[in-house]
């Protein structure tokens, strides 16, 4: 957020709609560069930066998208049954963006 006037702004970032990430936000380069450590797919949405000095202010919204490859919620496990028993097999998974779940039995699309 690079804003240059005199006298000289004061910069202020807020998250639209909600807050900064607690423990993992540092500024550098006098508030004009906001930096978000171990960065997560909550931190997506826009970020605004504001700089303000005693004759106005002018601010600017930069939005963030965090990708994620697809992870695991719930991830599969071996199911050992017996014939006659019934079974249920549950793959959820996410990511950004959303990934397609695809069921295959020995290899083959079912």
């Amino acid at each position: 957020c690079f804003c240059s006037s005199r006298p000289t702004p004061v910069i202020r970032w807020i998250k639209e709609g909600g807050e900064l990430p607690a423990n993992r936000t540092f500024f550098e380069n006098f508030k004009k560069t906001l930096k978000i450590i171990d960065v997560s797919e909550a931190d997506s949405g826009n970020y605004k930066c504001i700089a303000r000095n005693i004759l106005g202010s002018a601010h600017h919204v930069i939005s963030v998208t965090v990708k994620a490859a697809p992870y695991w919620i719930t991830a599969p496990r071996n199911l050992i049954l017996s014939p006659g028993e019934d079974g249920t097999l549950i793959c959820r998974a996410n990511g950004n963006p959303k990934p397609n779940i695809s069921w295959l039995a020995n290899g083959v699309p079912i």
